[in-house]
């Protein structure tokens, strides 16, 4: 397996987002499916492996910490804070929490993430989103001081601005930043991916598959769930669908070509973009994760990079990526 560097933190060059398992993409795999799925990985060479105490919630992290516990010491866990979990969350929805980055929630929160991951450390830890309420200063010293603990090995950010990454790296060493980052949404290549250059923090997207619009698994005439979240962003509604398309076509067109799979294209095309992005595609299938798996054995070459660069400049992208109000769990 290749690995690369996020900071000064080696894993696998693939990951595997596990809130799938138990989110947003209904219908799940029971347990014993998701273990295997998870355990497979492992086999083939995965050592970087995503989840959070949001996704279920509480939920996936059981089932990644079952899953992992004989491998505990080969693998990367990362995990996140930074929510207002109800004590009675039965009635829970993902729209239903607060932000809560509060110094007393983190130590909460990683007592808790601990027990359920089988583990007396975390590998990797995010703030999951950041909280306006609490200086980005204050989240770093109290990670910092997990971190003097050993309870966490090193800290991590999702979903932050350029000027909270310079913030927070300089209270706390940043090893990584995880954000959304694909084909279908660049955003972070304006001011993110510069400033993590410069400051040597790793970059970790999630959805790098577009949420699935990159696979090849939808057409034209495919209708979403309604239980399904993606029915609810205006990227994957009516027009806005039908014009985001060509991109999925491009895509496909591109993968005849290099005698590939559409996700294996899109996961190589972000993985090419710099050597310190290591992508978390998630599946709750083998085959897939193997098809994912796969991508690390096709390149671009820099002409290659170069012509999808100018066709993906020339593309427009309609819809907002989540509704609007909406804080998505990823």
């Amino acid at each position: 397996m290749q690995t690369r560097k996020l900071g000064n933190l080696e894993v696998s060059a693939i990951g595997l987002g596990c809130m799938g398992f138990s989110q947003s993409y209904p219908p799940f795999p029971d347990k014993r499916e998701s273990i295997a799925v998870i355990r497979r990985a492992v086999e083939l060479g995965v050592t970087f492996f995503d989840t959070s105490e949001a996704y279920g919630p509480y939920t996936n992290e059981e089932l990644v910490g079952e899953a992992l516990e004989p491998f505990r010491d080969q693998v990367i866990v990362a995990t996140k804070f930074g929510w207002n979990i109800p004590a009675d969350h039965s009635a829970y929805t993902d729209r239903a929490f607060a932000l809560d980055s509060s110094p007393a929630t983190i130590r909460r929160a990683v007592e808790g993430s601990l027990k359920r991951l089988r583990t007396d450390h975390i590998d990797l830890y995010y703030q999951h989103r950041v909280d306006p309420r609490v200086p980005i200063e204050e989240v770093a010293a109290t990670v910092k001081d997990l971190i003097s603990e050993g309870k966490v090995l090193h800290f991590g950010l999702s979903e932050a601005k350029a000027d909270i990454i310079r913030r927070a790296h300089a209270v706390c060493r940043v090893s990584a930043v995880q954000s959304e980052y694909s084909m279908f949404y660049r955003e972070p290549e304006k001011s993110i991916l510069p400033t993590l250059e410069e400051l040597g923090i790793g970059f970790v997207p999630f959805s790098p598959l577009g949420k699935g619009i990159l696979s090849g698994r939808f057409t034209r005439d495919s209708r979403l769930d309604d239980n399904d979240f993606r029915s609810a962003i205006p990227r994957f509604q009516g027009e806005n669908f039908q014009n985001n398309m060509k991109l999925a076509d491009f895509v496909a067109a591109l993968a005849v070509q290099k005698g590939a799979t559409p996700a294996q294209i899109a996961l190589t095309w972000v993985s090419a973009q710099k050597e310190w992005i290591v992508p978390i595609p998630g599946t709750k299938k083998i085959d897939r994760l193997q098809e994912n798996l796969g991508s690390l054995d096709i390149s671009f070459s820099a002409d290659e990079l170069s012509s999808i660069a100018a066709t993906l400049d020339g593309m427009v992208i309609l819809g907002d990526r989540y509704p609007q109000s909406h804080n998505e769990l990823v």
